[in-house]
This record gives C-alpha cells, sequence and structure tokens, in this order.
C-alpha cells in the first residue's frame, strides 16, 4: 500500500547533510530570539542523527526539555539535579561548575517541537513498544523535517506493527509538504492505509487543505479508509452485544431457578450477586496481603468457589428462615425479598462503606486481542463470554443429569405427588434456592472483573435480569439464553443507530409488546406458577 513511500523516503534521505550535532547547532538550538531558526536547528541535528548517529544528542535534548541547560559564557552545560556538571557536547565532567550560569530560555512551541523530537529518538529504542509509540507520536504534527529520520528508521525495522506506523507518520509528514505533487501522493498513499489514527489524520489535512486535487483525493482516501474499517466496526458492535448478552445470561441464569422453577420473586437476587463480588474482594485481598506476589495472578480462581459458596450460605439460610414459609404466595415474596434486599445492602455499608472496592484483573485477563485495526477484544470479555457458557452447560448438566436435578423437576412439576415418592421437599427447596442463590454470586464474581464493586450492584442488573426471564418463559433454561444474547445484541445494535437511551425504551417497549401477544414469553410456562 505504501509502495512507492521507501523510494521517496530514500531520495529525501540521500540527499540530507551528514552532520553530527556540532557545537555551532547546539547553541543555534539553546539561545537567540528567532524560535523558527532554533527549530530549523533541531530538526538539522536530526536529519544529520537520521544519517550519522550522535549519542550526545538525546542527552542534550532531555536536559533542554528538562531544563537542566544552562550556559556559561559561550560553554553549554548539562547541571543536573545534584548539581554536578558536564559539558553538553562531550558529556565531560567540568569541577567545579563555573559560578555563573544563564539559563536556557523556552517557549510552547519549542517545547512541543522537542517532544516531537524525543520522540523520534525513541525510534530506535531496543524496546518494540516504545518504537510503536515514539512512531505514534510522530504521526501528529509531522513535518517533513522528520523525513530523512523516519527513513532510517523504516529502513531497520523489522516489527510489522511498527513499520506500519512508521509508513503512516512518513506519509502525514508528506501530507503536511508545501509541494501539491507530494501532499497529492501523500493522501493517496494514506488511502491504502486500514488504520483508526488514519482517519484523524485524514480529517485533520481535509480542514487545512486548500488545493482541490489534493482536497479531492483526500476525501476519496477517506472514504476507502472508512469502508475498510466498517467491517471492523459491525463486528465490534456484535462482540459486544454478545458480550452484554453473556452478562445478562448469567445474571439471569440463577433467577431462572429461584423465579422460574420455584416461584419466588427474589428481589434480593441483586444482592447476592453483591455478596459474591465482596467474596471475590475479600480473597483479592488475602492473596495480596497474605500470598507471595507470584500468586496474585491466581486469586480469581479461588475466589470463583468462595463465591459461589457465600452466595449459596446466604440463600439457604434466606429460604430456611424466610422464604419457606412463603411458598405459594409470590406477591408476599416479593415484598420479604425486596425488605431483604434493604437489609443485605445496609449489611455490606456497614461492613465495606459505601464507597465502592477495587477489585483488580489478574494479569492474564488485561489486554485485548486485536483482529483487525480497528477491531480489538478485551480478554476479560471474551473470558466472560467462555465463562457463560460453562456455567449455562454446568447448570444444565446438573438439572437434567443429576439426582438433584430429577428431584427439582419432580417437585417442580408436582410437590404432592414427588413427596408421597419419598422426595424430601423441603431440603429440595434449599438446595433448589441455594443453588440459584450460588449461580448469582459467581455473576458477581465476574461482573467484578469488568465494573465497580459496590453495595449498589445488584440494582443495576435486577431489572433487566427479571426481563430475560420473564421473556424467555417462566422456567425454561432455553428460553433464558435466547432472551439474554437477544436482548443484549438488540441493545447494543440499536445503541449504534438512535443512542442508548432511545435503545433501552425500545427494547423496554418491544418486551411489553411481545409479552402482551405471547405471556408465557418465547417458550411456555411451566413449574408451580403455571400450576397456580
Amino acid at each position: 500500500m505504501f509502495r512507492l513511500l521507501p523510494l521517496l523516503l530514500c531520495l529525501l534521505l540521500c540527499t540530507a547533510p551528514a552532520r553530527a550535532l556540532t557545537p555551532e547547532q547546539a547553541h543555534a538550538i539553546a539561545s537567540g530570539d528567532d524560535t523558527d531558526a532554533r527549530i530549523a536547528a533541531m530538526n538539522a541535528s536530526l536529519a544529520a542523527a537520521a544519517v550519522k548517529p550522535d549519542a550526545r544528542l538525546q542527552p542534550f535534548l532531555q536536559a533542554l526539555s528538562a531544563e537542566e541547560l544552562k550556559l556559561a559564557g559561550a560553554q553549554l552545560l548539562i547541571v543536573h539535579a545534584d548539581g554536578k556538571a558536564e559539558d553538553a557536547l562531550s558529556g565531560a565532567a567540568i569541577t567545579p561548575p563555573p559560578a555563573r550560569l544563564d539559563d536556557v530560555s523556552l517557549n510552547n512551541r519549542l517545547r512541543g517541537e522537542l517532544d516531537q523530537a524525543l520522540a523520534a529518538l525513541k525510534l530506535f529504542s531496543a524496546k518494540p513498544s516504545e518504537r510503536l509509540a515514539a512512531a505514534k507520536a510522530l504521526q501528529q504534527d509531522a513535518s517533513e523535517a522528520r523525513l530523512p529520520l523516519l527513513a532510517n528508521a523504516l529502513a531497520q525495522e523489522s516489527d510489522a506493527a511498527v513499520r506500519a506506523e512508521l509508513q503512516l507518520a512518513s506519509a502525514a509528514a508528506l501530507a503536511g509538504s508545501a509541494d501539491v505533487n507530494k501532499r497529492l501522493h501523500a493522501a493517496k498513499l494514506l488511502g491504502g492505509s486500514d488504520s483508526p489514527s488514519t482517519l484523524l489524520l485524514l480529517n485533520q489535512r481535509l480542514a487545512e487543505e486548500s488545493d482541490m486535487a489534493v482536497k479531492s483525493a483526500l476525501q476519496n482516501s477517506l472514504r476507502k479508509v472508512q469502508a475498510s474499517l466498517a467491517w471492523g466496526e459491525r463486528l465490534g458492535a456484535l462482540f459486544t452485544g454478545l458480550s452484554l448478552g453473556s452478562i445478562l445470561l448469567l445474571v439471569a441464569l440463577g433467577l431462572a431457578i429461584t423465579y422460574g422453577l420455584m416461584g419466588v420473586i427474589n428481589m434480593a437476587h441483586g444482592e447476592l450477586m453483591m455478596i459474591g463480588a465482596y467474596a471475590t474482594y475479600l480473597v483479592q485481598l488475602g492473596f495480596r496481603q497474605f500470598l507471595p506476589a507470584g500468586l496474585f495472578d491466581y486469586y480469581l480462581l479461588a475466589a470463583l468457589p468462595v463465591a459461589f459458596l457465600a452466595s449459596a450460605g446466604v440463600g439457604a439460610v434466606l429460604e430456611r428462615g424466610v422464604l419457606r414459609w412463603l411458598y405459594g404466595r409470590p406477591l408476599e415474596t416479593l415484598l420479604a425479598t425486596w425488605g431483604l434486599s434493604l437489609a443485605l445492602m445496609q449489611g455490606v455499608r456497614s461492613l465495606f462503606g459505601a464507597q465502592n472496592v477495587g477489585v483488580e484483573n489478574p494479569a492474564w485477563m488485561s489486554g485485548g486481542l486485536q483482529l483487525l485495526p480497528s477491531l480489538s477484544l478485551p480478554y476479560n470479555r471474551l473470558l466472560i463470554i467462555l465463562f457463560a457458557g460453562l456455567v449455562l452447560g454446568g447448570m444444565t448438566l446438573l438439572i437434567k443429569r443429576t439426582r438433584l436435578g430429577l428431584f427439582v423437576r419432580g417437585v417442580t412439576q408436582n410437590r404432592p405427588m414427588a413427596a408421597c415418592m419419598g422426595v424430601n421437599t423441603a431440603r429440595v427447596d434449599t438446595l433448589t434456592f441455594a443453588l440459584g442463590s450460588g449461580i448469582a454470586g459467581l455473576a458477581g464474581c465476574a461482573l467484578s472483573q469488568i465494573g465497580n464493586v459496590g453495595p449498589d450492584l445488584g440494582q443495576s442488573y435486577i431489572v433487566d435480569a427479571f426481563m430475560v426471564v420473564v421473556l424467555g418463559g417462566v422456567g425454561q433454561l432455553a428460553g433464558t439464553v435466547y432472551a439474554a444474547l437477544g436482548l443484549g445484541l438488540s441493545n447494543k445494535l440499536l445503541e449504534g443507530v438512535v443512542g442508548a437511551v432511545l435503545a433501552k425504551i425500545a427494547v423496554l417497549v418491544f418486551i411489553i409488546v411481545f409479552i402482551q401477544k405471547r405471556p408465557q414469553g418465547i417458550f411456555a410456562m411451566k413449574g408451580r406458577s403455571a400450576e397456580a
């Protein structure tokens, strides 16, 4: 895409003067009232460094930027914070430093050019990350004076990502040229880029360009880049919707058991998630304070069972202490669990305070998978999608393949008959409610990795969880999956068109209309509610 660019840069490189930082250039950079002349001297020294590297140039510019460069008559000195002085050009120590030293003045424009110059010198760093950052920094306010340096860096660069950014920086430098033909050529070159940063660059050049031919070429390139990035944006919207759907699924799975199978309108479901999130926070604290630092990245593996057991334990206590007396009276379970949710929130506020607590991602969940220039998939979101699938699979196996699952289904479908067959229905109720609560705890553990953990965490998800369960069909796991993914994708796809608020309203209106037409949800209602 940039086939002609190396040839052009090599021609410019061949015409550059082969000079290192000379005393004349150093004085021209450090002194004088003409800012243009000082910048020109700095650019000349950088161009010379591209041909003949000068080890003193970077310390010289760094000292100038840090205001450690001083004038002692005709001599330039670097005076460090500890009072030691050295010659700015030779590096020789000056002991003792002269009594009279004059400061070197800087203005904002010079500071900006200094930052660019120091970034340019980092193009030859041994670390690819520093070279990549330097190449990106040089794309801002790029000038033709940097072309020899960029060409030299491009000739030595082996990393593909850094090469792409260097080529973009070179094209950006040509796009700012006073020569119309060079700008026209650069505009065509930029059209072959598929980097999101090219869009900003093209828009900036389009706003500044006066030549109609160049402007037309920039507009064509802008359309090409937008078209090449469009697929990445579409796939990004789908991934975001899938990610939201998996979070809704995690949140609603526990409720699908307590509300769908048991008929308990559990308004404390969000607070059970909150308990799972705080359990994760405590495990993180324990790993940080009592175990070697190298084990910290594994704290999440220990937090998962702890979050499940903590929420399941609280759920079992609630069922045994309050809810078992309210079966068959859904409105009273609503009021009772709402009161319990308030009590749980206040209890957490008393223990941990009203402020959010910090839960840190393990190192292996940080960063993302770069599939396309405009599409990066965060590892924490990818792992939550995988985790939601694993929880769903585990729960399906538990309900359909285990003895407990058989008892749950039996009690749900016909409690008197199950009791006659010797099933301890009270114990099944407790275990079922604890299972739903434990899954809520797992959801809280997962949510702690992507958002804030505070006493109000559950309130943000409880309405969405009920919408998913009702839309999917009460007591239907398959319906819960379809509803969660459908709502997540619908929300994110509509957000791109009408905005977040209108998208939420549109989804809510759709659910209301759908429930009016099909009260049983996507799948037919089963369980105690249906019998009632």
